[in-house]
């Protein structure tokens, strides 16, 4: 599996912790070298380790948060 490259542009603020210090982040990240786009996933606390999560255009994001807003 290739190495993926990834560099976190701005951290947007934190959804949760779990017990373990990992936390489902929202940051906005650019992946292998692309545009930065959303992304929420789990974080290791120093980041070294990510789990599986979702990236998002600006569009999609913004369609999101219209989508959250009815809840």
């Amino acid at each position: 599996m290739a190495d993926i490259k990834y560099e976190i542009i701005k951290e947007l603020g934190v959804i949760s912790e779990g017990s373990r210090g990992w936390r489902k982040e929202l940051n906005l990240i650019s992946w292998n070298g692309g545009a930065p786009k959303y992304d929420i996933r789990d974080w290791s606390p120093a980041h070294e380790k990510m789990g599986k999560g979702i990236t998002l255009t600006e569009e999609e994001a913004k369609e999101l948060s219209q989508l959250l807003k009815n809840l």
